[in-house]
């Protein structure tokens, strides 16, 4: 079925994709995981100071990260009528902080910025990487979706594990 992607722009942060290509990542993912219906997803680009806010927030950590992902709908919610389209939740990107980590990292901001968007949007659909078994499965998919959107090979960075993040 597909992705519809809203977009919100918050304080004028130029995202490093164009719009068709986030749609283009969205639509990927979602076939790809088997999502049959379809889904709104909310995408929102803010600083790195609105980014410390929602992370303050939704996870009571002050500091700036890459992404967030605030779940609302899963697709096969037995409460969804058919047809009836899934809201699957807002991502949150920084794209100030993605370009310094993919400099970093010696990435392209662009392909960081895909990497990030497809995380949010496993997150989305129920991934996670608290444990160390859900990190290695949900760092696979990452690469697996990324070689697909890239056409090739992608790096390889354990950026599931969020730097204000512990895990076991």
């Amino acid at each position: 079925m597909g992705a519809e992607v809203t977009f919100t722009l918050l304080d004028k942060c130029p995202l490093a994709l164009t719009e068709d290509e986030v749609e283009r990542t969205c639509e990927l993912v979602l076939a790809e995981e088997g999502v049959e219906r379809l889904c709104m997803v909310s995408l929102t680009v803010t600083d790195d100071d609105g980014m410390r806010e929602l992370n303050q927030e939704w996870r009571g950590i002050d500091a700036a990260t890459d992404v967030l992902s605030l779940e609302c709908e899963r697709p096969d919610d037995p409460d969804l009528a058919p047809g009836e389209p899934c809201e699957l939740g807002d991502i949150v990107l920084a794209p100030g902080y993605i370009a310094r980590q993919a400099a970093r990292l010696g990435v392209s901001a662009e392909s960081e910025t895909r990497l990030l968007l497809v995380h949010g949007l496993l997150h989305l659909l129920g991934y996670d990487h608290l444990v160390e078994e859900e990190a290695v499965v949900m760092e696979a998919r990452e690469d697996e979706l990324c070689a697909m959107l890239e056409g090739g090979p992608t790096h390889h960075v354990r950026v599931t594990r969020h730097e204000d993040e512990v895990r076991p």
